[in-house]
């Protein structure tokens, strides 16, 4: 390659008009270096640099086309960023080549210049020469965009006319080039910079925000207060005009609207009650437990069936988020935004709002606890009393029915473990009886005068299982307005049951194994070791040795529960004791219901003996209430769709359906309509609700007509 001085040099014994010529254009090349240089300096932005480079170069450079490709390093492809061609106007910048199909996978790797005279005779790259030919290119030629410290890409020059490129136009093209790649490389770097800055300030203002809501959450009970913190919160960080809290009832299955803030709000979107499926973004956000995001013509779509939706369009909105409140699996409700602005919510609004998301749900259920604590203080404060009563009244041994040879066995066992403190672990399926199996060890034991503590640990929400355990102090977490005793204190002197205890998590497994071997613990919020005497009874209905294989359950609690296990056999391995259980049964349903019921017909005994009872005694007991309520002349009468597998007579099925639906639509009439209640139809006949509501159901009848005539 010459450099300047050669090329001066060469040009001393050239002819005097043609030095001349020669020198004018190194001085015209030349300046525009200059010029290039002064350009580099005076312009922080790409699109001015390249601006100002399109004024200047086609001076002095004799090409049509000049642009430049950068090297995408994430898509390993070229991506056209600038393009001066005023009259070939048939590629916009954009336009994107993988590596194999330009001239740049050659340019990029050699960092030499690549020529193509003629365009129209070129066989190679056949998807860049069908762009030149498209813009009337006949010559190109390509050179590097390389700085000291990294390969940007290429800088190329296109011509409409055919020629030949000499060795000083490509040494002037390549120092252009590299003038460029200079400028280029810098404008890139404060590009980054900026974007790096904005980034940071973005990630300020979302961990910002997320504090703030948390400092919400906490200083928060009460959910409207807590709401319209929130509000204020989200109103800082993400442009929106209106936002509202959707919260869903699982017992009810239908959702309550909570506006937490509506600019104008001219179609007057109310707080309420909507259905369980009103089609709005909040309720789909809920339903599938994902972020629903919508424009205006997704939010059209919905409104044709959702009066809802229809408001919001009314109220001018053409945006829509909603995401939903996930706690413990549990979907609690959604969080909505909505913006006038034709501007869908992005990404990183998306993801901010889930994780405020994150933090409301923790609010929500902590206030819903709150409530249901604050509701229940009077019985917490007489818990241990009602407890101690509770076992010395209800429970013994006794009520231990059956003489077969399993249960013999485990009785034994029972007798055998419970003057001891050592912990018994009792296997058995759901429904076989375990809690009264640990109530007879508890009655058996020396501690038989002091409480019996029971804890269904599979019923108790995660958060709050260690603070049932274990008790915790005034302020230890949201909700903890005084101080509160755990089931452990509750049990000191006597026997703790847990019963579903494959259903603790593994985060408080360790808590767990260190009370029952150290015998002490902390409440929550506390730094004082409280000491107990407590002897463990636990129960599961799962396979505790394969959760330890699996590592779902902590080996050292499994050996330290399996201490002595008991295992309760289903009912049906005991069929011996289906007549006697049914007779216990029939006759305490009968006192409790002042019902008179004499005999046990021996097909019904038969019967009762031939099913497999997949719910073991639990089915039994709920079958022979049934049919207690439904038995009439002084004879125990079972409906046959109780008992599947049983093979009753078909007119005997028919006339207990007939006398069911008799007995549930006489109950309905005196309720008019009413279900639940105290003086709802299932209190009348004795039936808990969900039972009715499921007979109701598959008997046809509609419970609806009764209400009508209420209202008439």
């Amino acid at each position: 390659m010459q450099t300047v001085d050669d090329r001066v040099e060469s040009l001393a014994v050239a002819p005097q008009a043609e030095r001349w010529n020669a020198l004018e254009r190194e001085r015209d090349r030349l300046r525009l270096l200059l010029e290039v240089t002064e350009s580099i300096t005076s312009h922080h932005d790409a699109d001015a640099l390249l601006h100002d480079l399109a004024q200047r170069l086609p001076r002095i450079v004799p090409f049509d086309v000049v642009n430049i490709v950068l090297h995408d390093p994430v898509r390993n492809s070229m991506r056209l960023h600038a393009l001066v061609a005023p009259e070939f106007n048939k590629t916009r910048p954009g336009l994107e080549f993988s590596m194999d199909e330009t001239t740049s996978k050659v340019v990029w790797e050699n960092q030499q210049p690549v020529m193509i005279e003629d365009v129209e005779a070129e066989t190679g790259f056949p998807k860049l020469m069908a762009v030149l030919r498209e813009n009337g290119v006949r010559s190109y030629c390509t050179v590097p965009l390389t700085t000291p410290l990294r390969r940007l890409g290429d800088m190329s020059f296109a011509s409409a006319q055919k020629r030949t490129f000499s060795e000083s136009e490509i040494a002037f093209l390549q120092q252009v080039a590299r003038q460029v790649a200079v400028a280029v490389d810098n404008v890139l770097h404060e590009e980054s910079a900026r974007e790096a800055q904005q980034q940071l300030a973005r990630e300020r203002d979302r961990l910002r925000l997320v504090l703030e809501v948390n400092n919400a959450v906490v200083s928060h009970l009460n959910l409207d207060e807590l709401f319209h913190a929130v509000s204020g919160c989200l109103r800082k960080v993400i442009q929106h005009d209106g936002s509202a809290l959707m919260l869903f009832d699982e017992q009810s299955r239908r959702f309550r609207v909570h506006v937490l803030h509506f600019a104008e709000n001219k179609s007057f979107i109310e707080e309420g009650i909507a259905a369980a499926d009103c089609g709005t973004p909040g309720s789909i956000a809920i339903n599938t437990r994902k972020p629903a995001v919508f424009n205006e013509q997704g939010l059209k779509e919905l409104a044709a069936g959702s009066p809802i939706v229809q408001q919001l369009l009314a109220e001018g909105l053409k945006a829509f988020c909603a995401v939903p409140l996930i706690a413990h699996d549990r979907a609690l409700g959604a969080l909505n935004v909505g913006r006038r602005r034709d501007e869908p919510f992005a990404a990183i609004d998306v993801e901010l709002l889930s994780e405020i998301a994150k933090q409301i749900a923790i609010a929500v259920e902590n206030a819903q606890s709150y409530q249901e604590l604050s509701e229940l203080k009077d019985k917490l404060a007489k818990e241990k009393v009602y407890l101690e009563e509770e076992v010395r009244t209800e429970h013994n041994f006794g009520e231990v029915v059956g003489k077969s040879p399993a249960l013999r066995r485990v009785l034994k066992e029972v007798e055998t473990v419970a003057p001891t403190d050592s912990t018994v672990l009792i296997h058995g399926e759901t429904g076989t009886g375990k809690e009264l199996i640990a109530r007879a060890l508890h009655g058996l034991s020396s501690r038989r005068d002091r409480t019996f503590v029971k804890l269904n640990c599979a019923a108790i929400p995660t958060g709050l299982l260690e603070s049932e355990l274990f008790g915790h102090e005034k302020g230890a977490f949201t909700g903890a307005i005084t101080q509160r005793i755990g089931r452990f204190e509750l049990a000191n002197g006597g026997t703790l049951f847990l019963d579903e205890v494959g259903d603790i998590p593994s985060e408080l497994q360790p808590k767990l194994l260190r009370a029952l071997q150290e015998q002490e613990f902390e409440r929550l919020g506390s730094t004082r070791t409280v000491r107990v005497n407590v002897r463990l009874v636990a129960a599961t209905n799962r396979d505790l040795a394969q959760m330890v294989s699996d590592g779902r359950f902590r080996n050292d609690l499994y050996y330290r529960l399996n201490v002595f296990p008991v295992i309760l056999p289903p009912l049906r391995e005991r069929p011996e004791d289906i007549p006697m259980l049914a007779r216990h049964f029939t006759k305490q349903f009968a006192r409790r219901m002042s019902r008179k019921i004499e005999t046990i017909p021996t097909e019904v005994i038969n019967a009762l003996v031939r099913y497999s009872w997949p719910g073991n005694v639990r089915e039994m007991q709920n079958v022979i209430e049934r049919a207690v309520i439904l038995s009439q002349n002084g004879r125990l009468q079972v409906d046959p769709a109780s008992l599947p597998t049983a093979d009753a007579p078909q007119e005997l099925a028919g006339e207990l359906e007939a006398r069911e639906r008799d007995a549930i639509e006489a109950a309905l009439r005196v309720s008019r309509g009413r279900v639940s209640g105290p003086k709802g139809a299932a209190a009348r006949l004795g039936l808990p609700h969900s039972t009715l509501e499921f007979r109701i159901k598959k008997l046809g009848i509609d419970k609806f007509q009764y209400k009508q005539k209420e209202l008439v």
